[in-house]
């Protein structure tokens, strides 16, 4: 019952301080986003304050930051498909351009109806990614908007969810690893991933439930807003998300990130020495 308190109080402390940064006036959607896909199947609300995607069998949907950034804090509230969702896969992610892209992924993967979503995250830097983790949510997503949200300076990648950090990739480019470097768009999706999702592809959509949605909300962007010649500017200690506070976890953001991996976790591409005969550099010893 203790370490339940304690667990409970850290959540609450990370949530209400680490990032409790508050806008007089919430953007909309507009301001900046826009939708790059599906058309169709994207509703607005509450004067571009909230926003749905939607999949069928015709199309799914996604929108996207109108700039790319070099660096920031980067979060939607998300509130994901219900019922049978197999195969369905609600995306949050930010990516470069080009066959070298640097990409950082939330990829929510639906399930049958009563089961657990599971969370895949992945990095990549310059084309190269394989550094899948996946965790069981410890609430059900589709009740209620949940924060998802990803920290990026020169100094390390940090997810979140709801404040409490569930990923951390050092910058570790001093040992070769690659790291992600170029301005990445913000971009969110809905789309059909039964041959992978879920059961390894073994379970697919059933159709008979769509169209399935997904809404978001909270379209502020705390980033650097960057193009090739201005990268280096995203670095300035002037940007709050780059000061020292923020080059590693705080002692109480380190106490229950390692917590959650320990009760959650249930793949860490770090581990897998089935697939790597030789674990990735980035990797603890």
């Amino acid at each position: 019952m203790a370490s339940n308190l304690f667990f409970g109080f850290l959540v609450f402390v990370l949530t209400g301080v680490v990032f409790g940064r508050r806008l007089s006036r919430e953007p909309s959607f507009d301001d900046n986003y826009e939708v790059t896909w599906g058309g169709g199947h994207v509703l607005s609300f509450d004067r571009g304050r909230e926003i749905q995607l939607s999949m069928d069998k015709s199309s799914g949907s996604g929108f996207a930051s109108k700039l790319t950034y070099g660096s920031g804090f980067f979060r939607l509230r998300i509130k994901l498909p219900g019922r049978n969702s197999a195969g369905v896969v609600t995306a949050f992610y930010l990516s470069s351009n080009g066959s070298r892209h640097d990409e950082l992924d939330f990829e929510f993967l639906g399930n049958k109806e009563g089961k657990p979503y599971t969370l895949q995250t992945n990095v990549f830097a310059n084309g190269e990614g394989n550094r899948e983790q996946r965790l069981s949510l410890w609430f059900d997503p589709t009740k209620e908007y949940h924060s998802y949200g990803v920290l990026w300076n020169s100094y390390q990648i940090v997810f979140f969810i709801d404040e409490i950090p569930i990923r951390v990739f050092m910058n570790k480019s001093y040992k070769g690893v690659g790291y992600p470097t170029h301005p990445m768009r913000v971009i969110a999706s809905l789309w059909n991933g039964d041959d992978w999702a879920t059961d390894g592809g073994k379970t697919k959509i059933d159709w008979t439930y769509a169209p399935f949605t997904a809404q978001f909300q909270g379209f502020n962007v705390d980033g650097c807003s960057s193009d090739m010649s201005k990268t280096s500017q995203c670095s300035s200690k002037l940007l709050w998300w780059n000061a020292d506070k923020y080059r590693m976890l705080s002692s109480a953001q380190e106490q229950i990130y390692q917590s959650m991996k320990k009760k959650y976790m249930t793949y860490d591409y770090c581990t897998d020495v089935s697939r790597f005969k030789v674990l990735p550099p980035e990797c603890p010893p």
